[in-house]
């Protein structure tokens, strides 16, 4: 199942149009159920990877296009110093070209060869199910990916599991959504953060 399924929706073409995405892009989205970090989150996030991943570092957002556009829309300082891909189930993403990768949660090891483990400085990821399934899956490919520092987002009841999953403790960082959420959604990080 997609992650566009997780009950959050956007408030449709305004809200895409203005992520600044290119036009072909943005067509192909407008009818899409696909939920987004407000603007604000999503910024602070990309900040944060950038932060952590420093000069020439690379960044995998794992189910979190909202942040790798805002690493690819410029406006966060130092974005053009790291390089950064989108894993995502919804093929439409494709439109990204190389830094798109398919990926679905269900063969959490299923990727492209030119993916090579412990090949990314940050790992950032949004499971996109509320389930120890979903979350065990993910982790599989966070600890794949990941050469140290992974920032996890998810809701708050999954902070057990993560912490045993991925050694991650909860941030004082409350990452915010452009539609409400009926869960408590969180961010964990297993780094010294500027998020907590």
């Amino acid at each position: 199942m997609s992650r566009i399924s997780k009950g959050r929706r956007t408030d449709g073409f305004a809200l895409i149009k203005s992520l600044k995405l290119p036009v072909p892009l943005c067509l192909l989205l407008q009818r899409m159920s696909q939920f987004w970090y407000s603007d604000e989150t999503a910024a602070r996030l990309a900040e944060e990877v950038v932060r952590e991943a420093g000069e020439g570092g690379r960044i995998a957002c794992v189910s979190a296009p909202s942040v790798y556009q805002k690493l690819k829309q410029g406006v966060v300082g130092g974005s053009d110093r790291v390089s950064a891909v989108v894993l995502e189930y919804d093929r439409r993403f494709a439109a990204y070209g190389e830094d798109f990768v398919y990926y679905d949660y269900n063969q959490p090891l299923s990727l492209p060869a030119v993916v090579a483990p412990r090949s990314f400085d940050v790992v950032l990821a949004d499971p996109p199910y509320l389930s120890e399934e979903c979350l065990s899956k993910v982790a599989e490919t966070i600890k794949y990916l990941s050469k140290g520092k992974v920032l996890l987002c998810t809701g708050a009841i999954m902070e057990k599991l993560a912490g045993e999953l991925l050694g991650v403790t909860m941030c004082s960082f409350l990452p915010k959504h452009n539609r409400n959420l009926s869960n408590e959604f969180r961010c964990f990080v297993n780094y010294p953060s500027r998020l907590s």
